[in-house]
């Protein structure tokens, strides 16, 4: 990885979570992923929120780096909305700050970019669709819905095996203040340290070793 993002990585202290809720809330979500990595299935993850803008893609990029980070193989990640917008331009200016190199694959209304976390890896690729756009699973995966919007307005997603919540407050509520800055940086290494946290309890399966 990255010397910057490595650095960033050793300062989230993911061992020790807030508070007992949020392991309580990640606790189904870390089963869920360690039932398919026990079945040698591959971990389809696609993270939900309401615009697909800000928490989906942070949740989905610092969840494909942890599950790097910790060698569990086979693992996808994806995010979606349930509407389609853009992602919003301050996330990926958060995500370079903290280490990642962006890349602007196409400068449009709903710009697209490749986000890599390692040379020698294969960039995920960031950009505002709906939960069920053709370019995420359509069967086969676990839904993470990352605010309580989505959570609400869609009570049943299609082809997922399992959904779960696991919401974060949006940074979108210090947009165009002094704080914005530091907002969006607090938010991204928190879902970090979540995602961390859920993949540092993921062991792999022996049978792995033994092919």
């Amino acid at each position: 990885m990255y010397p910057k993002l490595a650095n960033t990585i050793e300062q989230l202290n993911w061992t020790r979570l807030d508070n007992e809720d949020s392991i309580t809330v990640l606790q189904p979500l870390i089963l869920a992923i360690q039932q398919k990595v026990d079945q040698l299935e591959a971990v389809n993850l696609n993270f939900i929120c309401t615009h697909n803008s800000r928490r989906s893609h942070l949740s989905q990029v610092w969840a494909q780096v942890a599950s790097a980070y910790f060698n569990i193989p086979n693992v996808y990640c994806y995010s979606g909305g349930t509407e389609e917008t853009a992602l919003f331009p301050k996330v990926a200016e958060t995500l370079a700050g903290q280490g990642f190199r962006i890349f602007t694959v196409s400068e449009t209304r709903n710009p697209v970019y490749a986000i890599k976390y390692d040379d020698n890896a294969l960039p995920v690729i960031g950009f505002s669709k709906k939960y069920d756009s053709p370019f995420n699973p359509v069967s086969q995966f676990i839904a993470i819905m990352t605010c309580s919007q989505a959570d609400g307005a869609c009570p049943f997603i299609a082809g997922a095996d399992k959904r779960f919540p696991v919401t974060f407050e949006d940074p979108k509520i210090a947009d165009h203040t002094p704080d914005q800055n530091r907002i969006y940086a607090e938010r991204s290494l928190e879902i970090a340290r979540s995602m961390f946290y859920v993949f540092s309890k993921i062991k792999r399966c022996d049978c792995i070793n033994k092919r």
